[in-house]
This record gives C-alpha cells, sequence and structure tokens, in this order.
C-alpha cells in the first residue's frame, strides 16, 4: 500500500452532497473527510487535477460549498479531492461536522 498522503486527521461519515458536472449536478455523498479533502461517491467522470466544486450538506440543513481539486479517481466508485485553501468560515463549518457526525462502520 502507498504512502498516506492526507496532512489532516479524516472521519470516515457518509453525508448527503451534489456535484455540479459539465453535463448535471449529482447527488452524491461524501466519506472520508477531513480539513484536507474528501473522497466523493460518484459514478461521474472526472480528470486527475480537475477543479471541482462540493456542496456538502451540513446537519443544521444548510450547504456547503467548497472547492478543491480531483487527487484520485476510481471508475465506478468516485474520487478523492483536495480542498483549496479554505476560509475561517468554511474550515469552521467542516470541522463542526467532522466532530458532530457520527463515524460510520466498516
Amino acid at each position: 500500500m502507498g504512502s498516506e498522503r492526507r496532512s489532516s486527521e479524516r472521519k470516515r461519515i457518509l453525508q448527503e452532497a451534489k456535484w455540479e458536472s459539465m453535463s448535471h449536478t449529482h447527488e452524491v455523498r461524501v466519506d472520508d473527510v477531513s480539513l484536507g479533502g474528501c473522497f466523493v461517491n460518484t459514478y461521474g467522470k472526472v480528470e486527475l487535477g480537475e477543479q471541482v466544486e462540493i456542496q456538502i450538506m451540513l446537519p443544521s440543513g444548510q450547504w456547503l460549498p467548497l472547492r478543491g481539486q480531483v487527487a484520485s479517481y476510481q471508475a465506478g466508485v468516485g474520487f478523492g479531492m483536495s480542498f483549496d485553501t479554505l476560509s475561517q468560515k468554511e474550515a469552521a463549518s467542516l470541522r463542526e461536522l467532522i466532530l458532530t457526525s457520527k463515524e460510520r462502520k466498516l
């Protein structure tokens, strides 16, 4: 197995999200969320290095828009993305999501 590339601790959750591609909006789930990125479960296709924007549903019912780039891709499974620089508000919302969400069991 390759070396760990993450610089932030991740939490295994499944959270409702949306991702827009050139063709349409995909309803997806995000997993393995950290302050550095997440995994997006989707059948949609992406390219490594592609800039993407997702919106993650917060427990409050509000959407948290986050931008980043595709760091890994598994056809038919999804893609890993690393977040671009987070604003203080985005980081605080993401931190709260990580702290308050139940971790999924493997």
